[in-house]
């Protein structure tokens, strides 16, 4: 059963335990942390479900997450970050170590800043915020629009805004922009997210991408993405990490984008399996595969829209279908936020919509461009104190 107690911060621990927090480090297996802290292997690991082991997987270097000792360093508990919606929680009941995938308590804040170009838009976001995320996806959301080598000067403006949630008092997962303008050449340009998901320019037309929209033409999709979904039937908590397109068995299926193939065979849950490399760290995987297309194997360079194998239902699968899969150096994304390159134009009602959508934000930018706002540091939490019923600290309670 999920354990949810409330959450305060305080100067001091009072009565209970402090929390350690911690960063994964590169190169290390959820099995080599197991080992390392003296952990039961059989119990934490081995004794899991097939699905449960591969979101082990998912922790990636430089994720913070927390141990809970007693005084005599035993550890507690454990609360380790998958995602930006679930965590793994290691904890002890009845003197043995058990393992629980449950959603991660955070808080989303819309923030914005403004900067004047000295070097580079990267260089100088980085500079001023500290921030990789932050440069990556401002200079990635005009990469296939504007040429900033040939035509930014020194002195150009530029905006973001963009949500960041907040896990323990400090930022968390990545940052999702809601609007970005550069100035370039006394012209503005602009991106907006929509309501749908999408990014578009002030004319309301998508902005392009290097994937395709759909690697299996013509198919609807039975199955969306998310990284916080309480299975029905097995009563826990899951993430779905792709997107399901249903189709006949046989269906061909298409390389999202030009890449070289990886993996190409039989892989648990996955079955017939295909992972392609792509440029800017991209990754795509295409599962339940019936069968793959003479000639696709590890080290062959595919190109966009060239088929790769056909629709099918092997490993761990209740119909035929295609399940996509899109990852950034490593972590799982949501491909129908990524992937746009059939650019669509907005018409009708959509158009409207946007139009209004679209006027908000500008409202927004022209505000903090006459403010000139300035990126503001996160300043470091207080000792973390974890109480169950608001009465006092107790150390074996973490969330």
């Amino acid at each position: 059963m999920m354990r949810l107690f409330l959450l305060f911060l305080f100067v001091t621990s009072l009565f209970g335990s402090k929390v350690e927090s911690f960063r994964w480090s590169n190169g290390e297996t959820y099995l080599m942390f197991l080992e390392k802290h003296n952990l039961p292997l059989k119990s934490l690991y081995y004794n899991l479900d097939r699905d449960d082991q591969l979101l082990t997987q998912e922790m990636r270097a430089g994720i913070n997450y927390q141990i809970l000792r007693d005084s005599e360093k035993k550890i507690l508990q454990m609360l380790l970050p998958l995602n930006d919606e679930l965590q793994i929680h290691i904890y002890i009941d009845k003197g043995a170590y058990k393992f629980e995938v449950i959603p991660i308590i955070s808080s989303t804040k819309t923030e914005a800043f403004t900067i004047k170009i000295n070097h580079s838009p990267y260089y100088d976001i980085v500079k001023e915020t500290g921030s990789k995320k932050l440069a990556e996806i401002f200079v990635s959301s005009y990469k296939y629009s504007l040429n900033f080598k040939r035509d930014l000067r020194k002195g150009d403006t530029l905006i973001m805004i963009y949500d960041q949630k907040y896990r323990l008092g400090k930022p968390f997962s990545m940052p999702t922009l809601k609007v970005a303008m550069i100035e370039m050449k006394n012209k503005k340009h602009y991106i907006y997210l929509n309501d749908d998901d999408r990014y578009y320019d002030e004319q309301g037309n998508e902005v392009e991408g290097f994937l395709l929209a759909r690697p299996v033409r013509g198919a609807r999709i039975s199955s969306y993405f998310t990284k916080r979904r309480f299975h029905p039937i097995l009563k826990k908590w899951k993430a779905h990490l792709g997107v399901d397109y249903a189709a006949r068995r046989g269906t061909p299926v298409v390389a999202a984008g030009s890449g070289r193939v990886i993996y190409a065979g039989r892989l648990g849950a996955y079955g017939n399996l295909i992972k392609i490399k792509h440029d800017d760290g991209y990754e795509t995987r295409y599962a339940h595969l019936k069968s793959f297309r003479r000639g696709i194997k590890r080290g062959k360079y595919v190109k966009k829209g060239h088929t790769i194998g056909y629709v099918g239902s092997t490993g761990r699968s209740t119909g035929p279908h295609l399940h996509f899969e899109l990852r950034k150096r490593g972590s799982a994304t949501n491909p129908l936020r990524v992937v746009q390159v059939t650019t669509k134009k907005l018409k009708g009602k959509e158009k409207k919509a946007f139009l209004i959508l679209k006027e908000n934000y500008n409202q927004s930018v022209d505000l903090h461009l006459k403010n000139e706002t300035k990126f503001v540091r996160v300043s470091k939490p207080d000792t973390v104190c974890y109480f169950f019923n608001g009465e006092q600290c107790e150390p074996n309670k973490l969330n």
